[in-house]
């Protein structure tokens, strides 16, 4: 009887004591096994290096840190755990999220019946600081249809947590982009999705928590920026539509007018809503009208 395939669960930390353990947890009491669980301390300076050092005494995680205890960033840790794991698949977990009960099982029978998909993902459900349910994101109502035109223009993905993604995804796509401190998700998935088809499995698989201390929650002028530069690398490294990087760069700009808007900086707040305008003028037409974007 062959052996079942060993999970690699990757969870990059910074000061995450408050969350840390209920991430962990969820992680363990998987229905699926084997699954190696590997957490990347990236330089916290809470308490949660003590709590995980617990964990990693009691042998139910791996624990890697910087050199120095250094905090190198997201993207950092997530390469150090992936050049550690030693599964076939990998799965990351914010340190502030947690796994539904059975997401790996039904993640895993997913991808090893259909061989030629590459990464598969889940339902999230956005829960607030105590666990409270917010939305869900994808939408029930959600496809995929892996073409990467629409994921660039719109993040759909929850990459962290919702996904189940196969080791030598990695080899082909390469590592997390550790230049960006925002949006390494959003990079990473347009560049898995414009090498191998992905699906999405209609089943909860994770819990994503909105909270103020979130990386989401903070950072907005970096995260935006980092939207451009993911937009132009992504349209050096694939034939994008034409029409899709005009309203990616459209949609960029005007969530950077927002950003300086609620600063006080109101022209060069204009100067970027203009430029959304001209780029995509019914998105701002809907907009005006009250439409969300």
């Amino acid at each position: 009887m062959n052996e079942r395939p060993l999970v690699s669960v990757i969870v990059p930390s910074y000061n995450r004591a408050k969350y840390i353990e209920q991430a962990i947890e969820s992680a363990c009491l998987q229905s699926y096994k084997p699954i190696e669980i590997i957490v990347v301390d990236d330089g916290s300076t809470d308490d949660s290096l003590t709590l995980l050092r617990r964990f990693e005494a009691s042998g139910r995680i791996r624990l890697f840190t910087h050199p120095d205890h250094e905090n190198k960033g997201q993207s950092r840790s997530l390469n150090l755990g992936i050049l550690h794991c030693v599964g076939d698949y990998v799965s990351i977990l914010d340190s502030d999220d947690y796994f539904a009960p059975r997401k790996i099982e039904q993640q895993i029978a997913f991808l090893e019946k259909f061989k030629n998909v590459g990464m598969v993902y889940g339902q999230g459900h956005a829960v607030d600081a105590e666990g409270r349910f917010l939305f869900k994101v994808p939408g029930d109502s959600h496809t995929e249809t892996s073409d990467p035109n629409n994921l660039l223009l719109d993040c759909y993905m929850a990459l962290p947590g919702g996904s189940l993604i196969r080791r030598s995804v990695f080899t082909r796509v390469g590592m997390f982009e550790e230049s960006f401190r925002a949006g390494q998700d959003h990079d990473m998935a347009l560049r898995i999705m414009e090498e191998f088809k992905v699906a999405f499995l209609p089943e909860v698989a994770f819990f994503y928590r909105k909270h103020g201390e979130s990386i989401s929650a903070n950072g907005l002028e970096t995260r935006w920026r980092t939207g451009m530069q993911i937009l132009k690398r992504a349209k050096n490294r694939y034939p994008y539509e034409k029409c899709t990087i005009r309203k990616r760069k459209a949609v960029i700009n005007y969530r950077l007018g927002q950003v300086y808007w609620t600063r006080g900086q109101k022209w060069r707040s204009l100067g970027y809503l203009t430029a959304s305008g001209f780029l995509d003028p019914l998105r701002a037409a809907r907009v005006l009208l009250g439409s969300k974007i």
